[in-house]
């Protein structure tokens, strides 16, 4: 098998435009290996069986099996950004709020808008001859803001090389976790006070400041006019009133949560609990059209400090922003009254 032969090497982390595993797959193409015994796994996956590196389970090796040869150094820092994107994939609810994820490969991005009337909205009958209405799309006046997120590893390799991969996979998985929930106040602040174009989310009161009723909910449902009120974030403490709501007492809410570990509500939207929502607020959203999640960089690890043990100085870092698409597909509930 070509797995077994290709040169694996640190400089593969540093071609432009590509990243380490799509360099691996061009030399090793995944499509070559079916109908085989390798077909479920990727060209990563089959260096770690080449040298013998079981990163899960009970019989899972230390970290020092990476570092018996060069080539399999190498591999190393691909299964710390496996771990950490891991952690993000299982706690990630941007999945549940981003219309679009666009990468990008330099720091400056100006995103699209319309923000079509209520008369541009309506499609009507043109006459033979007649102008046909136009819907324009502009480029924003304001680049969109790039966060650099991320975390240094604190830890030598001799501190961790007799270390199991498989609780070490767990430790950055956390990592990962805490990750995600950041780039989620990202776009939640994003959503409530817009990108730089007077495009902040219409802010609205509950009738009762501090209580929040199943009559709240319908005003919220009735703003979206043409979008859909398909996904609502609620910050823990107003999820509490949420529960406390007759309304949303169905007898089959209580199944479905132990099934699917999602919130039926009675207007149909997903009702996620996040930390990253800002206290006494609920924010609901059509998922379809409220927000752009730009990307300069994905989850990226310094490959060369890892591969050379240099561990305790290794970064772990990810380049994000948000853009607000349509500003109509987003609004804001206020339970504190502000």
């Amino acid at each position: 098998m070509n797995y077994e032969s290709i040169k694996i090497e640190k400089g593969m982390y540093n071609r432009p435009n590509k990243s380490f595993i799509e360099v691996l797959e061009e030399l090793d193409p995944t499509e070559n290996y079916r109908g085989t015994s390798l077909e479920k796994l990727d060209a990563f996956q089959r260096q770690l069986k080449r040298f013998d590196i079981k990163v899960k389970g009970a019989n899972s090796d230390r970290v020092q099996k990476f570092y018996q040869t060069s080539e399999s150094a190498a591999l190393f820092p691909e299964f710390l950004s496996r771990a950490v994107n891991s952690g993000m994939e299982e706690t990630n609810i941007l999945n549940d709020v981003v219309a679009t994820k666009t990468k990008i490969d330099s720091l400056d991005y100006r995103s699209i808008c319309s923000d079509p009337t209520n008369e541009e909205k309506r499609m009507e009958k043109v006459k033979e001859g007649a102008e046909i209405p136009e819907t324009k799309i502009n480029v924003k006046n304001h680049l969109i803001k790039l966060n650099k997120r991320g975390r240094s590893i604190s830890a030598s390799y001799e501190a961790i090389q007799f270390q199991k991969l498989d609780i070490f996979g767990v430790t950055l998985k956390q990592i990962g976790s805490y990750l995600a929930t950041t780039l989620l106040e990202d776009a939640i602040n994003v959503i409530i006070n817009g990108d730089g174009e007077k495009n902040a989310a219409e802010q609205i009161n509950v009738e009762k400041t501090g209580e929040i009723s199943y009559l709240d909910f319908l005003k919220l449902w009735s703003k979206f006019g043409t979008y859909q009120m398909n996904t609502i974030l609620v910050a823990p403490d107003v999820m509490l009133k949420i529960l406390a709501i007759k309304e949303f007492q169905n007898p089959m809410t209580g199944l479905n949560f132990q099934g699917t570990g999602v919130l039926s509500n009675p207007l149909g939207a997903k009702l996620i609990k996040s930390s990253a929502v800002p206290e006494g607020k609920v924010i609901a959203l059509d998922r379809r059209f409220a927000l752009e999640q730009v990307v300069a960089r994905d989850v990226s690890v310094e490959a060369d400090k890892l591969i050379d043990k240099q561990i305790n100085r290794a970064t772990i870092t990810t380049i994000t922003g948000f853009a607000k698409i349509f500003k109509d597909a987003s609004f804001v509930l206020n339970v504190n009254g502000k």
